[in-house]
């Protein structure tokens, strides 16, 4: 399966997270991102050390940004269970607009064809580092590394104002 690029609608399926009320809640990516302006990044594994202390920090700090841009709803995904996520969540009290998306059985990355298999490394299949900026369902920016890469997903103020 060819990787989702721009001009893509994205796939629709299903993830999960813990809303305000602490509640388990699982919905279908489009019910998120239809008629909105969203970010949606991955990264291959909670609680690892680039996603924790670049990728996901760059986000939150620029998040107010973006939302001035007019960007609705950003959606940080990982190929873990919904536990994972929220106790990963946690760690950042700082965070006010970052969605923590559980893709527990890899099955949303799949269908993106953003998968990274990490088995050497007894972390299984996980996902590519990607960025995307997606308007009303459709890829306007595909950012996606190759590998355990960090360079082209990184937010960046020039890059994400369309």
């Amino acid at each position: 399966m060819a990787p989702i690029a721009v001009g893509d609608v994205i796939p629709d399926g299903t993830v999960s997270y813990f809303d305000e009320q602490d509640q388990l809640q699982s919905v279908s990516v489009h019910s998120l991102a239809k008629g909105k302006k969203v970010i949606m990044f991955a990264v291959p594994g909670a609680f690892t050390p680039t996603c924790s202390t670049k990728h996901v920090p760059g986000f939150i700090e620029k998040a107010d940004l973006l939302k001035s841009k007019g960007v609705e709803e950003i959606l940080c995904v990982s190929v873990n269970d919904p536990f994972v996520m929220k106790a990963w969540a946690k760690t950042f009290p700082e965070n006010k607009h970052v969605k923590f998306l559980a893709d527990g059985a890899g099955k949303y990355t799949h269908a993106l064809g953003l998968e990274l298999d990490l088995s050497e490394k007894g972390l299984g299949v996980r996902s590519r580092r990607y960025a995307l900026l997606v308007d009303d369902l459709k890829v306007k920016v595909a950012n996606v590394e190759s590998g355990g890469e960090f360079t082209v997903s990184v937010v960046k103020q020039h890059f994400w104002v369309c």
